[in-house]
């Protein structure tokens, strides 16, 4: 079973992360990024499913700068509620901060004594994006992307990522559109470390089993071993 702590970023200046280790002790490093939910169950039964994998996983606590601790449900009251802290933070938190917030995680996680080899940054939904914006400002090893809303923007603007990336998107996301998974793919699809894989029938978020108006089973079931084997080939064994 893995074991899980808190603990204070940046020395107690930069918000929290949970860390899920595995049972080794010891592993290749991810930075896992929320959903709009926040640290929640979901999030934190992907890191326990990445820490038995060997995995040493970092959770930070995205919103900490407007509201610390957010850890929501999947019922439509908590999605409006997730829609209002986003709209804050997205308001509120300079976009710098954002940025370097990111770093911090990054940074937080390569010091661990438990991290003993490369780091990975990987995130579902606004997770996804950030997980993204680390690979394009930072220098970690690997990037996992989970639809990631407004990537395309951000690669238009000149955010490319540093290192190999996988994108998962859903074929009928109406967050996003396929024009702008399209853009991505003509962006970065002929760099040799870059994959972008679609699962057509699949709407928002269709990792997310715990929430049964975005959950696709199937698509799930198709697109997490394509995150696994390339976690596999690009932090190592």
């Amino acid at each position: 079973m893995p074991t899980t702590r808190t603990e204070d970023l940046n020395a107690g200046d930069g918000g929290t992360a949970t860390i899920v280790l595995p049972d080794a002790g010891t592993g290749h490093g991810i930075v896992l990024y929320q959903e709009i939910f926040g640290v929640n169950e979901f999030l934190l039964a992907k890191a326990g499913d990445l820490a038995r994998l060997g995995y040493v996983v970092v959770c930070p606590d995205v919103f900490w700068r407007v509201q610390p601790g957010v850890a929501l449900g999947h019922d439509e009251a908590s999605l409006q509620e997730a829609f209002g802290l986003v709209q804050t933070w997205s308001e509120q938190v300079a976009d710098e901060d954002k940025v370097a917030d990111l770093g911090v995680a990054l940074a937080h996680t390569r010091a661990l004594p438990e991290v003993t080899g490369k780091v990975a940054t990987m995130g579902y939904c606004l997770g996804g994006t950030l997980a993204y914006r680390t690979a394009a400002h930072f220098d970690p090893d690997a990037c996992v992307s989970y639809y990631g809303s407004g990537i395309a923007d951000l690669l238009a603007a000149g955010e490319k990522p540093s290192c190999p990336t996988i994108f998962h998107f859903g074929g009928s996301d109406p967050f996003i559109p396929n024009d702008q998974v399209e853009a991505i793919q003509a962006g970065l699809g002929t760099r040799g470390d870059v994959e972008v894989h679609v699962q057509a029938e699949a709407g928002h978020a269709f990792e997310n089993f715990l929430a049964p108006q975005f959950s696709n089973p199937e698509a799930a079931a198709s697109s997490w071993p394509l995150t696994t084997d390339f976690l596999l080939r690009t932090l190592g064994g």
